[in-house]
């Protein structure tokens, strides 16, 4: 019985959820009215004794409809059912009632409503329009047909169908009824919600900011921390009401500093034991502080548990592993996460690849290693580094308006290029118009927190990288760049206004490869630098600063498309690694987190790739390796169309794997020829040859490797059944070549 009343449970909570959208709520109850009404027709065609080709033709497509109800409901593909029944009920279901069930002097034109109320209960957008056309065609046409050619009807009942008629006029009346009340009571409820929530939201924020008055350090800490967990959550495969809980909860989790003096709080330097031990009573005053909101229990697992360590070091309770609450153990690392990115009186904000290293060696000890790897997984999402302290950022990048007396006595935080053009708005003027003239500057460089830095111990723990310097007039300072062309174009309009004592500069900026374009535009002229960098895998900041210059009112805009492969025109030839004879398939090098990979080729039981893996110069990181993606994707390509993750395997022994259509066991064994994580990164910059084995049975894969005293064993069963399951190389900044693919038959 238990059996039966979980499914029942399950739908009941989704129909009610409020989270989910309203329209796969009323898909749900449409398709289990429908169901109700097909299993219902089934005995009374029987009693009306109708032909049995129809009753047959129901009690198929009822079940056929469950069972296809069922699956989409278990794989949560909503919105592909939505589609495809949409079609099944106006181009299918609907003429077989019509011609099934008396024609125009039957039933059926009762029947026929039902198309009409689906398509406006259920669908949206351009396909609700698009099916209401194709409703009415399809509507037309049975008329006509049945009209015309009544051979065609299968009439079976007494006295002008009239038991059919009010049987249909019952059923669809029923299923109309149902649904409108089921809207007004779920329109009511939401509302009631929504009330609720705002109030409880405009509550948790005005406690927020309590804090982040206290605390000058931390302002944003807890928003940002809750959409960090937020994250964790929805990658752990929670359910949207589920992220959305633990959202409120990290928000709220260090509501108990309020009774904290503020003069510890706020105090600059280490604090001593005294004080320590009184801070550390925050997760204790929080926890009492929400523990009368009892519409919200949970509320207090976030304030209370997260500084519970998953070794039992932590407090205030001291638990230990899983006896800590599954949303403390997200908000731990989420917590973590942004105390070290954000600026403290004692330190600027940790570089985010450090961040990643410390969330590594705390996995298993500070952390639950599953929610560790996630935030490692979330940060190699984060390519342009957006998870930060941002809320006290303004466009200069902490600063409303910039004042250089001399040049670099002031300068930004680096504003990062990409592929995506970056607009970059401001004006200028003399700081002392006593002096001669006056010019902006831009300071083109590479460092871990994006930052310029100009200290001997600075340059060197923050691998600061200087490409060039370029004045606003286009006159530049080569750093360490390979090449920089300047083309100066004059305008043939007056941009601005005569007589104004700023100026106006529009500068776009961009990054394709190892190629940076710069161009700058005031009222004379436009200016264009290309810059030929190192190589590809560099990141690119800009810098703005001056010489007797003050900057101010600065807007920065992102355009959403990237630019093609060749928009910059080459000054210089592409760095490149792998300009080696090729194996079975091309070479390929990876200049960034997964920024190339190769065709997918599909997994085989018995197949092995080898080929020889080399880490680019700029790689520093054990995880600047090769990895194994495990996916499917209709075009072969990873990140294609229709693309499913089952694993990505790294040859550093970590691995990640995508919650909800595969399973992975992974087992890393670190042999006694392992000399240390100091050796292998050197040996991955020597290069070495690796070897991948692989053992498939249907939807079970075993992957194998052993490299550099590493042995990886990594097993996938694959929950979703795709068409075919392909593998593909790609990495961090590698180089991957002489791929060779074999089979126990031979060669591939």
């Amino acid at each position: 019985m238990k059996k039966l009343k979980n499914p029942f449970a399950r739908v009941k909570e989704y129909i009610f959820d409020p989270s989910v959208s309203l329209k796969d709520r009323s898909f749900i109850l449409f398709s289990i009215l429908v169901l109700i009404a097909l299993f219902a027709a089934v005995p009374c065609g029987l009693i009306m004794r109708e032909p049995p080709v129809a009753t047959i033709s129901t009690l198929i497509g009822a079940l056929g409809f469950s069972a296809y109800i069922c699956y989409t409901f278990r794989s949560n593909k909503i919105q592909r059912a939505k589609i495809v029944l949409s079609v099944v009920v106006v181009v299918i279901f609907l003429p077989a009632m019509f011609f099934t069930n008396g024609g125009p002097t039957g039933g059926a034109p009762v029947w026929l409503l039902l198309g009409t109320i689906y398509i406006g209960l259920i669908l949206d957008g351009k396909l609700k329009v698009i099916m209401l056309i194709l409703n009415a065609i399809v509507l037309t046409a049975c008329w006509i047909v049945g009209y015309f050619y009544g051979d065609l009807v299968t009439e079976y009942s007494r006295g002008g169908n009239y038991f059919d008629s009010i049987a249909a006029l019952f059923i669809v009346g029923g299923i109309v009824y149902t649904l409108i009340a089921f809207h007004l009571v779920l329109y009511r409820r939401d509302e009631e919600n929504k009330n609720l929530r705002r109030l409880f939201e405009q509550t948790a924020m005005a406690l927020v900011n309590a804090i982040d008055a206290k605390d000058k350090y931390t302002h944003g800490h807890a928003a940002r921390v809750a959409e960090y967990s937020k994250k964790i959550a929805a990658l752990s495969g929670k359910s949207p009401a589920e992220c959305e809980e633990i959202y409120y909860v990290a928000l709220l989790h260090d509501v108990g500093k309020i009774g904290i003096p503020e003069t510890i709080i706020n105090k600059e330097g280490k604090l001593t034991d005294e004080e320590y031990e009184i801070i550390k009573q925050h997760p204790v005053l929080g926890a009492q502080i929400l523990h009368s909101i009892s519409e919200y229990p949970n509320l207090i697992i976030g304030a209370r548990y997260h500084h519970e360590r998953y070794d039992g070091k932590g407090y205030p309770d001291r638990l230990k592993g899983e006896d800590i609450p599954e949303m403390a153990r997200i908000i731990s690392v989420a917590d973590a996460y942004d105390a070290m990115t954000s600026k403290r009186s004692y330190r600027a904000p940790i570089p985010q690849m450090s961040v990643r290293e410390e969330i590594v060696k705390g996995a298993g000890s500070q952390f639950d290693p599953k929610y560790a790897m996630l935030m490692q997984h979330l940060i190699d999402l984060d390519t342009e580094y957006d998870m930060q302290e941002k809320d006290s950022i303004k466009e200069l990048s902490g600063k409303n308006e910039l004042n250089c007396t001399l040049l670099r006595d002031e300068i930004s935080d680096g504003i990062l290029l990409g592929p995506n053009i970056k607009k970059i708005r401001l004006k200028c003027e003399a700081l002392d118009p006593a002096e001669d003239g006056f010019m902006p500057v831009l300071i083109l460089f590479d460092s871990l927190d994006g930052r310029y830095h100009d200290t001997p111990r600075e340059i060197k723990d923050l691998l600061y990288y200087e490409y060039a310097m370029i004045r606003f007039d286009g006159e530049y300072e080569n750093g360490g760049s390979r090449k920089i062309v300047v083309e100066e174009k004059k305008s043939s309009v007056l941009k601005d206004s005569p007589g104004r004592k700023y100026t106006v500069y529009n500068i776009e900026a961009v990054k394709v490869k190892d190629h940076v374009l710069i161009r700058i535009d005031d009222p004379v002229k436009t200016v264009s630098v290309t810059v030929a960098l190192p190589d590809s895998s560099r990141y690119a900041y800009i810098g703005l600063t001056g010489e007797n210059t003050h900057l101010y009112d600065v807007s920065i805009d992102t355009e959403e498309q990237a630019v093609d492969s060749d928009y910059i025109p080459r000054i210089a030839e592409e760095v490149s690694y792998i300009n080696v004879p090729a194996g079975d398939i091309p070479n390929l090098q990876v200049d960034g987190y997964r920024t190339a990979a190769t065709l997918g080729i599909p997994v085989r039981d018995g197949m092995k790739i080898t080929f020889h893996m080399k880490s680019l110069p700029t790689a520093r990181l054990v995880w600047h390796c090769a990895y194994l993606d495990l996916f499917y994707a209709r075009d072969q390509k990873t990140g294609g169309e229709d693309y499913r993750e089952y694993a990505l395997i790294r040859l550093d022994g970590e691995n990640w794997e995508a919650v909800g259509i595969a399973e992975n066991k992974l087992i890393v064994s670190i042999g006694e020829d392992f000399e240390g994580w100091d050796a292998w990164r050197a040996a991955n910059k020597e290069g070495y040859e690796c070897s991948v084995s692989f053992k498939r049975d249907d939807n079970k894969i075993v992957t194998t490797t052993e490299n550099l005293g590493i042995s990886i064993k990594n097993t996938t069963t694959v929950l979703d059944n795709p068409f075919e399951i392909y593998v593909a190389l790609t990495g961090d900044q590698c180089a991957i070549t002489n791929i060779r693919i074999t089979y126990d038959g031979g060669e591939a």
